[in-house]
């Protein structure tokens, strides 16, 4: 970033320069609920909450839908309700946002801030929500540390799609991305996005392609 560039989220200038090779998906220090103190990263992180080694051979519904990747796509209504339920038992938050009506980025914006609580200088543009989509990922709003993870619910999404292609793939490429990385510090983060479009397909995001769910896969 240089010199003049602003804040992606707020809007006013940066502070000092990160140290060459700090880079990452993370700012180094996260802002605080006001924007004023700054509070260590090493705060908020969440527990680590591996998968037990036997998630795999016991067909584990959570451990199946992010082995492939952090975005999977649904159509039934009674299998992603399923889905959330079971999840939802096990300890995870489940956030469902409705995007069926969704025609511009702007509703995009509008909805995703209230409901993972973003602060009230959220930006409303695509780096400003990757930006507080890392702090979710950390658990600075969002998610909760005491949850087993967090699970982002798309609903109708394919109608965003139709308007919006670009920042419909957009939207599941930085959750991909910000999900891979908070799976480093043990917070397991997934997207689950219902269509009425059978045909609905994505290219690839987060490095890894957008699959469906396993009792839906063609």
């Amino acid at each position: 970033m240089n010199a003049t560039a602003l804040d992606r989220v707020t809007g006013q200038r940066p502070g000092p320069a990160a140290p060459a090779g700090s880079a990452g998906l993370f700012p180094a220090e996260p802002r605080g609920e006001t924007g004023g103190t700054r509070v260590p990263r090493s705060a908020t992180l969440p527990g680590m909450a591996p998968f037990d080694p036997s998630a795999e051979c016991t067909q584990q519904l959570d451990f199946q839908l992010v082995r492939n990747g952090f975005v999977t796509l649904f159509r039934s209504r009674s299998v992603l309700g399923g889905t959330t339920s079971w999840l939802t038992e096990r300890g995870y938050r489940v956030v469902t946002v409705d995007a069926s009506g969704w025609t511009a980025d702007a509703d995009l914006h509008r909805d995703l801030a209230a409901a993972l609580d973003f602060p009230d200088y959220y930006g409303a543009n695509l780096d400003a929500l990757n930006d507080c989509l890392s702090d979710v990922a950390w658990c600075e709003y969002g998610a909760s540390r005491e949850s087993t993870g967090f699970v982002l619910v798309l609903d109708g999404y394919d109608a965003f799609a139709r308007h919006r292609p670009r920042s419909a793939h957009a939207v599941l490429d930085m959750f991909a991305d910000q999900a891979r990385a908070a799976a480093l510090i043990g917070h397991r983060m997934m997207c689950l996005v219902r269509s009425d479009d059978p045909r609905l397909s994505f290219d690839v995001v987060g490095a890894t392609p957008v699959l469906w769910n396993p009792r839906e896969s063609r």
